[in-house]
């Protein structure tokens, strides 16, 4: 993620919203383990709105957030809300972890 952040700076600017960099980027050295957390997280939430990026979603579509307590959350805006709202689905539950070489994340969709 560093690598392609550091190549292709607008990608940070397409992919991850103004809340999701600001908070990458606070994270100093550690910045680019961040980003990639929230990108697994991201396609995560599109395995399990069983859509992939297709049918007019944008990467800004899904944000990753954190509670008070520092737990992730998942939020949907824009078509991805709407294809959230047509699963039925009450709660949205998101794992992420993340090393300097690996980044994985699940995406619970509760019904």
């Amino acid at each position: 993620m560093r690598e392609t952040i550091e190549r292709t700076p607008r990608f940070a600017e397409r992919v991850f919203t103004n809340a999701e960099r600001a908070y990458c980027e606070s994270r100093g050295a550690a910045a680019a383990q961040h980003y990639a957390a929230r990108f697994a997280a991201k396609e995560a939430a599109l395995k399990a709105l069983q859509t992939g990026w297709s049918g007019g979603i944008s990467w800004q579509d899904v944000e990753v957030g954190a509670k008070d307590s520092g737990a992730p959350v998942i939020s949907f805006h824009g078509r991805a809300r709407e294809l959230y709202e047509q699963t039925g689905a009450a709660r949205a539950h998101l794992s992420i972890a993340h090393t300097t070489e690996h980044a994985i994340a699940e995406v619970i969709l509760e019904k």
